[in-house]
């Protein structure tokens, strides 16, 4: 059996459920401070562990190939609306899937985005305006820091995995203080899974 095969899962979601998903991401869209990477943990948490509607790998998956594919990385949301519908037995409920999670996370963020943004630049000098912002950035990077910690323990095992959280730590200090592009460090990481060394 192949390694996809492995990891499908056997759904059968209601229109309940499917109208959960979309409020789900609707939610998560108002959240997505620092970008829809942001919200990744929570995702997770929904998707993986809450619902069990995608697997460890294809929630993994769907993350490693939007960061690999050119275009937006909120792709990602995309992929793991596919899965979901995939799981629950065809491309078309893939389909429907995809536009499900699409646009549950662009509509409320892109309508706040545009109804606000020329607010803000026309206000960027009024000190509640720069407060906001200098008060949003360590939120944004702990929740950065925290989907860097789910995505290195996604691994269908229970225990800690201390050398992929060290590797997840180098790869993030290196696209810190580098240039390197990302996709030699999904190879480095494809490499090292592939040969079993994390």
């Amino acid at each position: 059996m192949s390694d996809t095969a492995q990891h499908l899962l056997q759904l059968n979601l209601h229109w309940a459920d499917w109208v959960d998903l979309w409020l789900h991401y609707l939610m998560l869209s108002l959240l997505s401070v620092g970008g829809a990477v942001s919200t990744l943990p929570d995702m997770h948490r929904y998707l993986v562990d809450q619902q069990h509607w995608l697997s460890d790998a294809q929630f993994n998956a769907s993350v490693a190939i939007a960061q690999a594919a050119p275009g937006p990385n909120v792709l990602f949301v995309a992929l793991m609306g596919w899965h979901v519908g995939l799981n629950n037995g065809s491309m078309w409920v893939g389909l429907f899937g995809t536009l499900v999670t699409m646009s549950g996370i662009l509509l409320p963020s892109a309508t706040l985005t545009f109804l606000t943004a020329r607010w803000g630049h026309a206000n960027r000098e009024l000190k509640i305006v720069r407060s906001f912002k200098l008060g949003m950035a360590p939120i944004v990077i702990g929740l950065l820091l925290s989907t860097g910690f789910i995505m290195a323990n996604s691994h269908n095992q229970p225990h800690f995995n201390l050398p992929l959280c060290l590797l997840a730590a180098l790869c993030a200090l290196v696209v810190w203080r580098t240039r390197t592009h990302l996709l030699w460090l999904l190879a480095l990481g494809a490499v090292l899974g592939w040969s079993g060394i994390v």
